[in-house]
């Protein structure tokens, strides 16, 4: 079954954007290609078992299993070895990748306290656009009795092509709430 997101994308946002920026191929219109979820946690290099929180927060969260990163540089202020496991990330594709953006979009985003939208200024050169979360609590798959800590994570939307302007453009479309100018 294709995701709803993926549903408006291809039969609203697509004529819209061929419309608005007159575009007559669909191929040119940008598309969603990746999502890419990253957790650094700081905290594990004392205590293993933060880093294992956090694994599990991820993989309920994306519904993936997820890959450990590991230190590649040795520094001694931060008692930080090469090979250490730091953090972790996953990389969702497809309808894994639309569906996660349907949760954040409609669920997540507005659970945020005192929230007014998110910046419209993380895009860079390519079109693609990074947000921070300091809470994974604002996903409803967290069960907030067990969590131990409260991480942060960082989420990259990745397109295919198109400039900052027309990868706004379809995100506004597909419902992203931007902060007002």
């Amino acid at each position: 079954m294709i995701p709803r997101l993926q549903k408006k994308y291809q039969e609203q946002c697509l004529p819209k954007m061929k419309e608005k920026f007159h575009i007559t191929n669909d191929m040119a219109v940008p598309r969603l290609e990746k999502i890419a979820i990253n957790m650094g946690v700081g905290k594990s290099i004392a205590d293993i078992k933060i880093l294992d929180a956090a694994v599990k927060d991820l993989e309920s969260i994306t519904g993936q299993k997820v890959v450990m990163t590991r230190a590649k540089k040795a520094i001694s202020n931060f008692k930080l070895r090469i090979g250490l496991p730091i953090g972790c990330r996953v990389t969702l594709r497809r309808a894994r990748m639309y569906e996660f953006l349907d949760r954040l979009i409609s669920i997540a985003l507005p659970r945020i306290r005192d929230f007014n939208g998110i910046s419209r200024h993380s895009f860079d050169k390519q079109g693609n656009y990074t947000l921070g979360i300091t809470d994974q609590t604002i996903f409803p798959e967290i069960d907030t009795g067990k969590l131990q800590n409260i991480q942060g994570m960082d989420i990259t939307i990745v397109f295919n092509q198109g400039n900052p302007e027309q990868t706004f453009e379809l995100l506004s479309l597909l419902g992203m709430p931007f902060t007002k100018k």
